[in-house]
């Protein structure tokens, strides 16, 4: 079993790192997703990864104050803003309202969320 959430971790992992490049796919989820998954599988895994300069500091951020840095927030969006109009020019426009939809309720989970 401990290989199976190793598995789950890894990929949520590499999902969180391209997340931090693409604005369509969230970082911070797939982080605590993945330290979710080391925790049960490794803890050399799950301390590397929780003490990371870059990586850990938003999984710390939530597991200790369920907190969202101010930064973050505007990060993820100006990256929602941005993809949004971005799809309302090349997409069809029943698509970006439901896109638009999911965003503000993801912004407002966001911003209700302490700092």
């Amino acid at each position: 079993m401990r290989i199976l959430w190793g598995i789950g971790g890894s990929l949520a992992l590499c999902l969180g790192i391209i997340g931090a490049a693409l604005p369509l796919l969230p970082t911070v989820p797939f982080l605590l997703l993945a330290a979710f998954c080391f925790s049960r599988s490794s803890d050399k895994w799950y301390r590397w990864l929780t003490t990371h300069p870059v990586l850990g500091p938003p999984i710390r951020d939530w597991n200790v104050r369920r907190a969202i840095s101010r930064r973050v927030k505007w990060k993820a969006s100006i990256s929602m803003l941005a993809i949004l109009i971005l799809s309302a020019v090349f997409f069809d426009l029943r698509l970006v309202a439901l896109q638009a939809a999911v965003m503000t309720a993801v912004a407002v989970f966001i911003w209700t969320r302490s700092e």
